[in-house]
């Protein structure tokens, strides 16, 4: 699925925080974590590490990087490529943006 999904308002996530779209909802083979970076950015990735199989949406905004909360493997929000050990393949990242004031994902699709 590449269609463009509303999310809804942007505001309802805090910056450095996240939330899980679930995959069923959008037709991904793995749920997909929306970032709020500290800098106001959103991002969107795949939710789990590739070393172990834990939630990123647990984990750790630091910058532009998620550390994840098993064993503090780190991913770049922006591309998803892993970026500290344990961790030596990175996540899909999906396009997000901030239309209206909502946030809309595009699934599937790269930033």
């Amino acid at each position: 699925m590449s269609d463009a999904i509303n999310l809804g308002p942007a505001a309802e996530i805090e910056e450095g925080e996240a939330r899980v779209v679930p995959s069923e909802e959008i037709g991904t083979d793995d749920d997909v974590t929306i970032f709020h970076a500290e800098d106001g950015s959103f991002y969107a990735l795949d939710d789990t590490c590739t070393h172990e199989t834990a939630s990123l949406a647990d984990g750790w905004i630091e910058g532009t990087e998620i550390e994840c909360p098993l064993h503090s493997a780190r991913f770049c929000l922006k591309t998803g490529e892993a970026t500290c050990m344990p961790a030596t393949v990175g996540v899909r990242p999906h396009k997000v943006e901030v239309v209206d004031g909502d946030l809309v994902l595009y699934p599937n699709q790269a930033p």
